[in-house]
């Protein structure tokens, strides 16, 4: 009777874990790049060649190494948009093709990054790039870091810089395997404990037909290149390879099996009655686990429940205090025109779809870019301070930081950095 007993806790216990499990939401907001530093019209060759190229992404998709990149345009104009994605090395082709063709819609969006030339949209499962200059042929580094930080961070850096030299050592290994072929994934994952209750998770990837050396030598720059103070993730974005670490795991981890049970009762042999020694039937054993199992699982279910219901008033309570920071951002008119000359033509620096940017300079000293919004945009005052909340979520340090904003009259103007 002992013995059915262990095995009913055992059962217990690995149902209660993964259900927990299962309650969490590990999806964690895209990391966005949209400089805004040159924009393009949308009636113009560029953005006809960006169309083509974010539409050609989408129907390449399905490649079974989860990477392409092409140029669309002229390459005698000076309209040319280079365009990659790498999906992440542990997903499925379905899964691949999903997410490309989603952040090919939604890259370009109000949301995201409307007429800017160049972008970077990275979520969980892919990273969609395009630019009007090379994306191998500069330099670039993109990092994004979680603005939240670890109870111990020396501890944690220190287990960190292990967990990466042996990630780069797993890609290299990796990169070596594939011999001759460059045309299959090359990535690695590493797990490791951070405290009796927390691990770290940490993934690097190469895009295919990339050498050994060009492998490493990207992989030990981004690594150099993460944080050392002890931040809760971090990715970084370099044209031929990425690195990143969270402290929940956002790839695909293998499962691994349960450990066996001890003291397994024997099998019945023939001619058994289906009691055993002690005198308990195995009817009444049933009567005695499906009760148990299912007020186990009644448990997990309103767990879960009044847990998701708890993440959502908090979400809402967190708008409601971005709603109040953004309206003690507001600024003057006059002083906007002060700062532009009355919006002068000498200070127009850029003029797109959705209105024209201007130069200035507050009284302070500080040089700023005033977007002054189209009157005929047809955006209401809510849609207005809605699109500043958004804003302000997405600020980064790669990104241009806004500064604040003016709605007067029909005057709708966002001050940036």
């Amino acid at each position: 009777m002992l013995n059915y007993f262990n095995i009913l806790l055992c059962c217990i216990l690995i149902i209660t874990f993964f259900s927990l499990n299962n309650c969490q939401d590990n999806s964690s907001p895209p990391a966005l790049l949209c400089p805004n530093t040159t924009s393009y019209s949308p009636n113009s060759t560029y953005s006809s060649n960006l169309n083509a190229l974010l539409s050609s992404l989408s129907s390449n998709s399905s490649r079974p190494n989860g990477f392409y990149n092409t140029t669309v345009g002229d390459h005698a104009g000076s309209e040319l948009v280079y365009g990659l994605f790498l999906c992440r090395g542990d997903v499925s082709t379905n899964v691949c093709q999903n997410c490309v063709s989603t952040a090919a819609k939604d890259v370009t969006s109000e949301s995201y990054c409307p007429n800017g030339k160049v972008a970077a949209l990275w979520v969980d499962e892919c990273l969609i790039r395009y630019s009007n200059e090379s994306l191998f042929g500069t330099p670039t580094r993109y990092t994004f870091v979680n603005t939240q930080s670890v109870s111990e961070p020396q501890r944690f850096t220190s287990v960190l810089g292990n967990v990466m030299d042996e990630l780069l050592a797993n890609v290299a290994a990796n990169v070596n395997g594939n011999g001759s072929n460059r045309s299959l994934k090359i990535f690695a994952t590493k797990e490791a404990n951070y405290t009796a209750f927390q691990r770290v998770y940490t993934f690097a990837q190469c895009i295919p037909d990339v050498s050994v050396s060009s492998c490493e030598n990207c992989l030990r720059t981004a690594i150099g290149n993460l944080p050392s103070d002890g931040r809760r993730g971090s990715r970084v974005l370099l044209p031929s390879c990425n690195v990143r670490y969270e402290l929940y795991p956002f790839y695909n981890v293998p499962a691994s099996a349960p450990p066996p049970v001890r003291d397994a009762p024997p099998p019945f042999s023939p001619g058994s009655t289906g009691r055993d020694r002690g005198g308990i039937a195995s009817g009444v054993i049933v009567a005695i686990v499906v009760p148990i199992v299912a007020s186990v699982l009644l448990f997990i279910f309103g767990f879960c429940w009044r847990r998701r219901r708890a993440s959502r008033e908090r979400n809402v309570a967190e708008d409601a205090d971005d709603i109040s920071t953004v309206e003690s951002l507001q600024y003057h008119l006059n002083t906007i025109r002060a700062a532009t000359s009355n919006f002068s033509s000498e200070n127009k620096i850029g003029e797109g779809g959705f209105g024209v940017v201007y130069k200035g300079k507050l009284p302070d000293g500080q040089e700023i870019a005033v977007k002054r919004l189209s009157r005929s945009s047809g955006q209401g005052v809510e849609e207005f301070k809605n699109e500043i909340v958004l804003i302000a979520k997405l600020q980064h340090r790669n990104l241009v930081r806004l500064l604040g904003y003016c709605l007067e009259g029909d005057e709708k103007i966002l001050v940036y950095e």
